[in-house]
């Protein structure tokens, strides 16, 4: 899985609309999707069945489409919260983004989102992500505390 980092993202995601925008964006240049709009779409879709907002202003948003081509992790953080229904009620500004292609949606997906929801339980490790500094930093707390190899 790739990951993509993108710390300090303030002028475009300053809404719900504006992460999963940025999320698109993002996956677009990379060459991770095909299509922004049902990059958005799948994001938004996912968000409306309940929310991907977890706690201490972390959210998980994620979505499979047949417009992404490969499994990625992106990841964007705002230097203000945004409301998202989050599971404590807080405003998030640190976001996990799944995108995974429609034909992995049952192996990838879960076991990626699963390492995810496992890691950001722990106080410690969520501490840990929100003290980084820099994309390395993240990186590397993400590979060595997050995700393990048998998730991805």
């Amino acid at each position: 899985m790739m990951e993509h980092i993108y710390m300090n993202l303030h002028e475009t995601a300053s809404s719900q609309a504006g992460v999963f925008a940025a999320i698109a964006d993002i996956a677009y240049k990379a060459g991770i999707c095909t299509s922004q709009e049902d990059v958005k779409k799948g994001l938004a879709e996912r968000e409306a069945l309940s929310t991907t907002g977890f706690q201490d202003g972390f959210a998980i948003p994620h979505t499979q489409t047949d417009a992404i081509t490969k499994p990625a992790l992106v990841i964007v953080r705002t230097e203000t919260g945004i409301e998202w229904d989050a599971f404590d009620g807080k405003p998030c500004f640190f976001f996990l983004s799944l995108l995974i292609p429609k034909n992995e949606a049952g192996t990838t997906h879960l076991k990626a989102l699963s390492a995810l929801s496992r890691g950001l339980m722990d106080e410690a490790k969520r501490q840990k992500l929100l003290e980084t500094r820099t994309n390395e930093e993240m990186l590397a707390v993400l590979n060595k505390d997050i995700l393990t190899r048998e998730d991805v």
